[in-house]
């Protein structure tokens, strides 16, 4: 049976395939095909050790339980032990290895989802309950199988082994954003969560990865099943199970059509982005990784406006990257953009993109308050200034091969400023002292909340460049967590407090002539390129694959034009309503003039 489930739309595009259903305490389950019948049997034989080697743990630990112990502990054993001990488990895990090319991790994974579906629909609360006793089996054998590697290809390597005719969507309750960048150059095609809202990390990266998505669909982990035939439309935020032949083959077509204006697109891009009237506009790309240059200059951008490096910090069970590791990832980035700037923004933790262990203070997401207001950002660096002091040498050292720059996130205060420049001249001391070079560098502020936004003139005259995370700002304008799917229906990026405060920082920092750019979501939204190119904004820095379809936008405006009706956008109760209005017959006045 054919049904809906509705979203949010966080990425274009559409993306067709099977289900592959993901808890979120295993979102790291790696997930290749292999291919051959040597490496098919050997999958098979890690299970079968996996399996022999859990057998022996429980028997182990059961033998060693005192007497004393309550009879219920011996029961959970036995049942464990029995549940391993039935066949039919590990030959329906089989079943995923030599009829659909799986790992053994990824069959294992598959086969719990339908173990547990199976679980939560029996009448019965005892056996209801059984589901929990299969996720601790399979977490166990997982962990097992860790010390049987494969000899098969893996993802993490680049490489994933084609085989298999079916495509794959991942299904899950919720991604973190450290999660999603293993799948960069995964198998997978799209992926819809339960949670999530527009602007939250998870979101942001899948746009980065040019991934279709579609986040906040509630109960799509729930409705949807293991191995469902799933149409992900990232454009309406729809996710269809099980569709028909005609609307698959509906949706087939419109895939096409979408490549094929993808493919119209990236000729503009060795094109200068220039307007009508002849205004230059810098276009930057956003990174997470250093791989991520390629991709950017591939997609013409003028260099890196925002490198995210927190993502270097993550998934590393607490053991930072120490500064010839930072080095290196930096030098990478420098060296693939050929002589193009690279700005570096300082480690934005917290909020959404907690750290395994958060150093000193082992701050933990899940018990703060208000992570959105807490210790995060410049605030976390601060706090940690030998942590600090580390990534701001590696980025000094990084400078003297190439044009970087510094950014600061989250800044609110005045004394923050003279704090990160009291650091900054220890870093380069420190260097100095021990011979080794680095560059000049210039410093930049994000202008994130209101307070800086407000304080921009000051900001201006303090820094080289400013920048506008509208993400946060928004969010913190607004008083939204734009993680919190609850209330994710009210951030607006159209706000009229939001674009007043946004054009009151461009206007103040060009009266004091410092360089201003926005690298927030707003950036790579062509619904917005008209009226941030009417502010006076000269300079977006975006995801790569949105940057032809704003180059576009741009080819086609007049500035002047544009300008000369910014102020019935500003003043309006209805933003959104008023530029449509009055974009619309500015463009009408460029076509006829043309």
């Amino acid at each position: 049976m054919t049904i809906q489930v509705f979203g949010l739309p966080v990425s274009q595009g559409i993306a067709i395939g099977r289900a592959v259903l993901v808890a979120s305490s295993r979102v790291d389950v790696a997930h290749y095909y292999v291919e051959g019948e040597q490496a098919l049997q050997f999958e098979i034989e890690r299970l079968q050790r996996a399996r022999s080697q859990v057998i022996a743990e429980l028997s182990s630990l059961q033998a060693d339980i005192p007497k004393d112990a309550p009879p219920e502990l011996w029961a959970l054993m036995d049942v464990h032990l029995m549940l391993l001990n039935d066949e039919s488990l590990i030959a329906a895990t089989q079943e995923w290895v030599t009829e659909r090319s799986y790992n053994a991790e990824w069959a294992l994974s598959a086969q719990l989802e339908v173990m547990a579906r199976q679980f939560d629909e029996m009448d019965d609360e005892y056996l209801r309950e059984r589901r929990a006793d299969i996720e601790q089996l399979t977490e166990r054998m997982l962990k097992a199988l860790n010390g049987h590697a494969a000899q098969a290809a893996h993802p993490s390597n680049g490489h994933v082994i084609e085989q298999g005719d079916d495509p794959v969507v991942l299904v899950a309750s919720d991604i973190a954003p450290a999660d999603m960048l293993q799948f960069k150059h995964s198998i997978f095609t799209g992926f819809v969560t339960d949670v999530g809202g527009r602007t939250s990390h998870t979101a942001i990266v899948a746009r980065s990865m040019a991934i279709p998505a579609v986040v906040g669909a509630r109960e799509a982990s729930r409705l949807i099943r293991q191995d469902d035939w799933v149409v992900i439309d990232g454009d309406a935020g729809v996710v269809i199970v099980n569709p028909s032949p005609i609307i698959l083959d509906e949706y087939r077509f419109k895939r096409r059509e979408i490549e094929l204006e993808r493919a119209r697109l990236d000729r503009l891009r060795h094109k200068p982005a220039v307007t009508l009237d002849g205004i230059a506009i810098d276009l930057l790309a956003n990174i997470e990784q250093p791989s991520d240059v390629q991709h950017a200059v591939h997609a013409g951008a003028m260099g890196v406006g925002l490198f995210r490096t927190e993502f270097l910090f993550m998934h590393r069970n607490g053991h930072l990257p120490d500064e010839e590791e930072q080095y290196t990832h930096y030098l990478q980035a420098i060296e693939g953009l050929d002589g193009q700037p690279l700005t570096i923004r300082t480690i934005d933790i917290g909020a959404d993109k907690p750290l395994d262990r958060m150093t000193t203070h082992e701050l933990r997401h899940e018990h703060i308050l208000n992570p959105a207001m807490g210790l995060r950002a410049i605030r976390w660096s601060l706090s940690e200034p030998s942590m600090f002091q580390t990534q701001l040498r590696a980025v000094l050292r990084a400078s003297a091969h190439g044009q970087v720059r510094l950014l600061l996130p989250m800044l609110a205060q005045i004394a923050e400023i003279r704090a990160i420049r009291q650091q900054l001249m220890v870093a380069k001391k420190e260097l100095t002292q021990s011979g080794i070079a680095f560059g000049e560098i210039e410093v930049g502020a994000m202008i994130e909340v209101p307070a800086a936004a407000l304080m921009a003139s000051t900001f201006a005259r303090d820094f080289d460049f400013i920048s506008i995370g509208t993400n946060d700002l928004i969010q913190y304008t607004l008083a939204i967590d734009r993680a919190d799917e609850q209330v994710s229906h009210l951030y607006d990026p159209w706000h009229p407090a939001v674009l007043r405060l946004i054009h009151q920082t461009i206007a103040a920092a060009k009266t004091v002539g410092c360089p201003v750019s926005v690298c927030g979501e707003m950036a790579g939204d062509v619904a917005f390129t008209e009226l941030l190119l009417a502010m006076g904004l000269r300079s977006f820095s975006m995801h790569p694959s949105q940057i032809a379809e704003v180059k576009q936008i741009i080819l086609r405006s007049d500035v002047r034009r544009l300008g000369a009706v910014l102020d019935r956008v500003l003043l309006s109760d209805h933003p959104e309503q008023t530029a449509r209005t009055v974009f619309d017959a500015v463009r009408t006045l460029q076509g006829a003039a043309a």
